[in-house]
């Protein structure tokens, strides 16, 4: 395998694993519920399709067939990852969901997490 070949591969692998740990990212940080549902449905399917792309590229360049079960993958990811953000999309619509609850205050104000059910002492 020729070392361009080997970049390219490498940069499609690197350019995939940005474009997920971008999209779990979006998914922490974003307040609102539909921009929380556009950051992982774009960019991880983007991101696993450049994973996908790269392990199909790396077993047709050394020589042995690409297996299906890649090809599959990527199809059903491009095909459901869309239709399914969108019927989510829809649901939060008609149930008028758009911001994300508000989170409890600290009674105590120490700054360590409460535990359910065990005091502080």
């Amino acid at each position: 395998m020729s070392w361009v070949y080997a970049i390219a591969l490498v940069l499609l692998l690197a350019a995939g694993c940005f474009f997920i740990l971008v999209g779990s990212l979006g998914l922490v940080k974003l307040s609102e519920f539909f921009k929380r549902l556009h950051a992982p449905t774009k960019a991880s399917t983007l991101g696993v399709g450049c994973v996908l792309a790269a392990s199909v590229g790396y077993h047709m360049l050394a020589g042995s067939d690409p297996q299906p079960r890649e090809l599959l993958i990527t199809a059903f990811l491009f095909i459901t990852a869309p239709i399914s953000a969108h019927l989510m999309a829809k649901a939060a619509l008609s149930l008028h969901m758009a911001e994300r609850p508000p989170q409890p205050a600290d009674d105590e104000g120490s700054g360590e997490p409460r535990i359910s059910g065990t005091q502080h002492e």
